[in-house]
């Protein structure tokens, strides 16, 4: 494990970041809808009140009119604040109020029909008219400056509720984006302590039941993997440098031995235990080196493999030790796969039930429900069904096994889980009929390229 702390990445000031962005980015969206809203809600104001004012100008102005023509009619120039006037065919002024004579004099306010608005002596007005007989036109003038006036109210009140609401969110966003990620910082601060030598330590999980429990939970999870990681590479540390040790310690004594009595050592002897325990060293390190490479994900090589061939291969091999072995029960199958890799998940599983055999091996290859399963049994003790997992990990040896001699490096059924699983499979192991060891690695079988010739060894 290096020496370097784990560590977040992520600070203090990074979650007070994190808490003005989004009170930042939440306003920025209320302000913009705001905006919109209060733009909206005043053009459509603006529009209501037009057109109320439109509908009252009309209205007077047919009241007017009929006045002006029906029984018992009236002169407009009694009219008291209201700023009337009748237009001949000529575009000349024929009556008027009292108010439209001050306001106007002689002056001819539009009479083409239309709704006009001008300005009348610094006023906004509003200009309707509706014709008489004679192809005379009656026109009303009404003032718009109750109007402008409840705008502007609506305007002024506008320009000040909208910044106070545009307040009032950010400092809410504020609050609750602080408490909501107050569990979080404590979740920080709680991971920011763990080191690599306090791996063992674990967050608190609020009894929220929420996110933040989740987030906990998940935090926990991950230290449950890296402290598991960190355990099992110390330990591998450990077992490597116990086993690359031992056959150089042994190397070692016999060159000094050698060396303190030339006399009574043999330089066939002394090269004899080199030679082995060289070998030895060879075989742990190219097995080392294979598991590395399987960890970084080699074995994604996939050609035609044909796993009856290197079974037959075994069965022959192990025959020639003077062994029993039964290969009755292979047959054709072929899978994808790395060859070389797949050759060496039959030769361990070969030489560890060879090791443990009391003189009766069985080697199986079989297509069944779209996989290949390949067994590979013995005669010997057996393996105790609480060992049954542990043996696959690295240089594990049971107790009948731990010498050198027969137990090799510990290495050989970890490698076969790692070809397995690479090549997209499992292995496992259960009693075989003669109540030793049956491993049985299953592996995916093609849809295409099945061969379905059982043969056997002659």
């Amino acid at each position: 494990m290096p020496d370097t702390d784990w560590r977040p990445t992520v600070g203090s000031r990074g979650w007070r970041s994190v808490r003005g962005r989004t009170t930042l980015g939440a306003t920025a969206v209320v302000a913009v809808a705001l905006i919109v809203g209060a733009f909206s809600f005043y053009g459509i104001l603006s529009s209501s009140i037009r057109a109320n004012t439109e509908r009252a100008a009309e209205q007077r102005v047919d009241e007017l009119a009929e006045r002006l023509e029906g029984p018992g009619a009236r002169d407009i120039r009694t009219l008291d604040d209201e700023i009337v006037q009748i237009i001949g065919p000529d575009g000349v002024v024929r009556a008027a109020s009292e108010e439209a004579q001050d306001e106007l004099g002689s002056t001819a306010l539009p009479a083409d029909g239309d709704t006009h608005t001008m300005t009348i002596d610094d006023t906004p007005m509003l200009v309707v008219s509706e014709d008489l007989r004679d192809d005379q036109t009656l026109v009303l003038a009404v003032r718009l400056d109750d109007d402008d006036e409840a705008l502007a109210t609506v305007a002024l009140l506008l320009l000040v509720a909208v910044p106070l609401l545009l307040i009032l969110v950010a400092v809410t966003t504020w609050l609750v984006v602080g408490r909501a990620l107050r569990p979080v910082n404590r979740i920080r601060e709680e991971v920011d302590g763990i080191t690599a030598e306090r791996l063992h330590q674990r967050v608190e999980v609020p009894p929220s039941a929420d996110e933040i429990a989740a987030l906990a939970s998940t935090m926990n999870g991950m230290l449950d993997r890296l402290d598991a990681a960190a355990t099992a590479q110390r330990r591998f540390v450990s077992d490597a440098s116990h086993e690359l040790r031992s056959p150089l310690a042994t190397i070692r004594q016999h060159a000094e031995l050698a060396q303190a009595h030339p006399a009574t050592t043999s330089i066939g002897e002394l090269a004899e235990v080199v030679s082995e325990e060289g070998l030895r060293l060879q075989g742990i390190v190219e097995s080392l080196l294979l598991l590395a490479r399987l960890d970084e994900g080699a074995g994604t090589l996939s050609e035609p493999v044909d796993l009856d061939d290197i079974a037959l291969g075994e069965v022959r091999r192990l025959r020639a030790s003077g062994l029993e072995v039964d290969g009755s029960g292979i047959s054709a199958a072929r899978v994808p796969g790395d060859p070389r890799l797949l050759g060496q998940l039959l030769r361990n599983l070969a030489d560890n039930a060879a090791r443990h055999s009391r003189g009766r091996l069985a080697l199986g290859v079989a297509s069944a429900g779209g996989q290949v399963v390949v067994t590979v049994e013995d005669d010997g003790s057996g393996v105790p069904p609480e060992e049954r997992e542990r043996i696959f990990e690295r240089f594990v040896r049971l107790d009948e096994a731990r010498s050198r001699d027969a137990g090799g490096s510990g290495l050989g059924l970890a490698i076969v889980r790692a070809i397995a699983t690479a090549a997209g499979g499992t292995v496992v192991v259960d009693d075989s009929r003669w109540g030793g060891a049956r491993f049985v690695v299953t592996l995916p079988l093609p849809h295409a390229g099945r061969r379905g010739d059982a043969r056997a060894p002659s």
